[in-house]
């Protein structure tokens, strides 16, 4: 897939555009929040490791603010993956498919998702509605786990969104498969990607904008 960066607005879609440029400043933010949450996590381990075998004074509930900081970085970013088109999925398909037929099955794709994520949204805020109503925490330091499921409905909120944005530029697309790709990541082939890697490597050129 094509990187995707909200950096500049497209001509071609104005108002598709601008959503798409709003949405995507939220799902860096998420983004940069979970890459924090990882590094803060890395020196509570460096702590809790030189606390225990220098001083033999390991962090008081360590392993629950491990548990409870797992949502965090594997969900926060997860809109960020979709709009980069970071996900792993098989584009054998879509490389054979042109045109129309490209951006419908693309489409019928995301409606799929938005099924699913909708399912997952529901029950997910459901399971953190039940842990606040309930006073729920971890077993050791007594950690109110709510706020970690809070997250996943969250995050998948802003997931959903980005699937209904992507929905409306593929729709459009499949209107006009001339029209230029806005708000939507698109295949690469094999020696474009392989072009690009080497380029953002060598730090000559940022990566394509894509789809706008």
């Amino acid at each position: 897939m094509t990187p995707d960066r909200p950096d500049a607005p497209s001509a071609a879609a104005p108002t598709l555009s601008a959503v798409h440029l709003l949405l995507g400043r939220v799902e860096t933010f998420f983004n940069l929040v979970a890459a924090l949450c990882i590094f803060a996590l890395m020196f509570l381990g460096m702590a809790q490791v030189l606390g225990r075998k220098l001083f033999n004074a390991p962090i008081s509930g360590y392993i629950d603010f491990v548990e409870l900081s797992m949502a965090t970085f594997a969900f926060l970013g997860i809109a960020y993956c979709q709009r980069v088109g970071g996900h792993v999925r098989m584009e054998m398909l879509l490389k054979a498919a042109k045109g129309r037929l490209q951006w419908v099955i693309e489409t019928f794709g995301i409606v799929i998702a938005l099924l699913v994520i909708s399912v997952l949204i529901w029950y997910g805020f459901g399971h953190f509605l039940r842990a606040y109503q309930l006073g729920d925490s971890t077993i050791d330091a007594q950690l109110p786990v709510w706020p970690s499921k809070l997250l996943v409905p969250v995050a998948f909120g802003l997931l959903w969104l980005r699937l209904v944005v992507q929905l409306v530029g593929f729709t459009r697309l499949v209107a006009n498969p001339q029209a230029e790709p806005v708000a939507v990541p698109t295949v690469m082939t094999v020696e474009q990607l392989a072009a690009m890697e080497i380029e953002e490597s060598l730090g000559e050129v940022e990566p394509s904008k894509g789809g706008g």
